[in-house]
């Protein structure tokens, strides 16, 4: 497997058809309420609740409007989900840097990498499907958080370390529905 584009989020370029294409944002309510295009969702959010002041570490998931800049997927475990956003297959060596000091900070990462980082290629199936959501990425800013991602829930619903949850139907359910965004309220 190759492994996922390294481009920084100044250059997630949008081609001219994908300029076109509808934005349909889902709007996700601190209880985790997800509502998109009539439809509620139950999502499961940070075990530091929901806060505009995001900082690394704190658990919390960040509020405001996160776009859904591409999504990543275990090709070994899943076929390609249908998405409006650009797809990639994510491999072995695929990581995120979560080191505020690093210049690779919350930046995609090939591994081994030297600094503090997540490994996408996990074992219990979460990161089976990663929507890479647009928090703190344009650009980085140290400790302002990272692998802000949407992505597959776990079996107890726990809450996650920031990131937004869904059982996988669910997930696939709304990027099949066109997301292209969350919109997250604080209140």
């Amino acid at each position: 497997m190759t492994a996922i584009s390294r481009r920084r989020p100044s250059g997630w370029a949008i081609s001219s058809s994908e300029s076109r294409l509808p934005v349909t944002e889902a709007v996700l309510h601190p209880d985790g309420r997800l509502l998109l295009a009539g439809q509620a969702f139950r999502a499961v959010l940070g075990r530091g609740g929901v806060r505009a002041d995001k900082q690394e570490g704190d658990g919390a998931t960040p509020a405001g409007q996160l776009p859904l800049r591409r999504v990543l997927y275990r090709a070994d475990r899943i076929r390609p989900p249908e998405t409006v956003v650009p797809l990639e297959p994510i491999g072995p060596a695929d990581g995120w840097c979560d080191d505020p000091t690093h210049p690779d900070y919350n930046r995609p990462v090939t591994l081994p990498h030297p600094a503090s980082h997540e490994a996408l290629w996990r074992a219990d199936g979460v990161y089976d499907i990663v929507g890479v959501l647009g928090w703190n990425d344009a650009p980085p800013q140290a400790s302002r958080g990272s692998a802000i991602f949407l992505h597959v829930a776990r079996p107890d619903r726990a809450p996650t370390e920031g990131c937004i949850a869904l059982p996988v139907a669910e997930l696939l359910a709304v990027l099949r529905a066109g997301l292209s965004a969350i919109v997250v309220l604080e209140r």
